[in-house]
């Protein structure tokens, strides 16, 4: 294989939460004094990286530990809403039978993950590096790198925001972009390039090389 390592984001790259994020995201914003997103500009805040998403919503650096934690808190509570993106599981236990380490990174907790992952498929990962600040993946793929001892070169990190793709350019690793996730796709490819995956079963043509 092209990649031994398959390091992949959870929300909107392994389970659709979008939905759910966007029926949430208001109530969040009256208990932490944000601006509200109107269903309009759903299409525009998708097309932001991070930082401009922050910006947009007048959101503080202080207290995105505060609404993460709370959002996660909240997904809990509906995490039987939850599924994978159809396709998902199939994919990852075929990379798991061709002997590939699987790994997640995610700002989403590892009891969510973990319940809608199911328990078989959440067997087959390796490495597990949940409640992530926003901007603390490369930390967490370094992580990933040094205790599975497999070299960068080897490694690919799939997400679908901008800031994965930054994240995984920044460890120099590959990135594959999901254009199914929370990022519009051509934002994501402005970013990313012809490494933005059209279709789930994409991915293993390339980790296959």
């Amino acid at each position: 294989m092209k990649y031994r390592l398959i390091i992949f984001d959870f929300d909107g790259t392994l389970a659709d939460t979008f939905g759910w994020f966007a029926l949430t995201i208001n109530k969040i914003a009256e208990k932490y004094h944000f601006r509200k997103v109107d269903p309009s500009e759903h299409d525009t805040v998708r097309g932001f990286d991070a930082r401009a998403v922050l910006k947009y919503l007048g959101v503080p650096m202080w207290k995105i530990p505060l609404i993460a934690g709370h959002m996660r808190k909240l997904m809990s509570h509906d995490i039987h809403d939850i599924r994978l993106f159809e396709g998902i599981e199939g994919l990852l236990r075929r990379l798991a039978s061709m002997g590939a380490t699987l790994a997640v990174v995610s700002s989403n907790s590892r009891a969510n993950i973990r319940h809608v992952l199911g328990a078989e498929v959440a067997a087959l990962i390796a490495y597990y590096e949940c409640g992530v600040s926003v901007f603390g993946k490369e930390a967490k793929l370094k992580k990933i790198l040094r205790q599975s001892g497999i070299p960068p070169c080897e490694t690919i990190y799939i997400g679908d925001e901008i800031r994965d793709c930054e994240a995984a350019r920044d460890m120099g690793i590959a990135f594959g972009g999901a254009s199914w996730g929370y990022t519009m796709p051509d934002a994501l490819r402005a970013r990313a390039g012809d490494d933005v995956f059209a279709r789930i079963d994409d991915i293993l043509d390339r980790i296959a090389g």
